[in-house]
């Protein structure tokens, strides 16, 4: 994981408190949609990030924790 636009996801699916497709994350921390989704596949693999639906997903508890400074990246 450990990669500046992990954190910039977690970011935008935390401060929002929404349900977000990647299309609107991409366009908030200005990436290009398709690089967001393919690190939204790593972040739930690593149970930081939860998928909702089809193309939704939220910031899961682990997730926040990881923000907060409270979990190790190495024990994900």
């Amino acid at each position: 994981m450990q990669m500046p636009i992990d954190d910039r996801i977690l970011e935008a699916l935390a401060t929002s408190g929404l349900v977000l497709s990647p299309s609107v994350i991409a366009f908030n921390i200005d990436k290009a949609r398709s690089e967001v989704n393919r690190r939204l596949s790593v972040l739930v693999d690593h149970g930081l990030v939860e998928r909702v639906k089809r193309g939704y997903y939220r910031i899961t508890e682990t997730g926040e924790q990881y923000l907060a400074g409270d979990l190790d990246p190495d024990e994900l």
